[in-house]
């Protein structure tokens, strides 16, 4: 078989990672694991998770998603970027939604958000390859791989808190 040209190599490869971060190749993805979850339910911790991976309600796995991602895409772009604490820096501070809107105000950053990195991801002007200026070896590439794989991990999480809650139904 023939070898694609670079062009076509980067090109496939911006592909193959816009697919990794948006679609449920191989599994749920977000917006499933986010569907229709009962409000009441939002804050629940599932019973008996103390100290557990299930040690979290949706609203904590939720912001944990957001608040990493928009972590991730400030370090990716930001050369003032600073770290936060961890790791309270990364979590909320409550098991709960502040209020009735805070759910869907965070479905809709995370969104945001990761459209913003998808943009940045398929902007052939961006080097995938080129070390972030302000890091310390971190590539545009091993971002994306971080986003994937994080998102992956606790949209994973997610899913098994709503089926413990009884709320699940793929």
């Amino acid at each position: 078989m023939p070898r694609k040209s670079p062009a076509a190599q980067d090109s496939s490869l911006r592909q193959h990672l816009l697919d990794l971060l948006t679609g449920s190749n191989a599994h749920a993805d977000f917006e499933a694991a986010i569907k229709g979850l009962p409000v009441p339910l939002r804050g629940k911790t599932p019973k008996g998770a103390k100290d557990s991976e299930v040690a979290h309600s949706p609203w904590e796995l939720l912001e944990h998603l957001r608040i990493a991602q928009e972590d991730i895409l400030d370090f990716s772009r930001n050369s003032q970027y600073k770290q936060r604490p961890w790791p309270g820096g990364y979590w909320p501070a409550s098991a709960s939604p502040p209020d009735e809107k805070a759910w869907d105000k965070s479905v809709r950053a995370f969104r945001r958000d990761l459209k913003t990195f998808c943009a940045l991801v398929a902007d052939p002007q961006t080097d995938l390859y080129a070390k972030i200026p302000h890091g310390d070896g971190q590539t545009i590439l091993r971002e994306a791989l971080l986003i994937a794989d994080h998102n992956a991990y606790h949209v994973g999480q997610l899913i098994l808190v709503r089926r413990l809650l009884g709320a699940w139904e793929p």
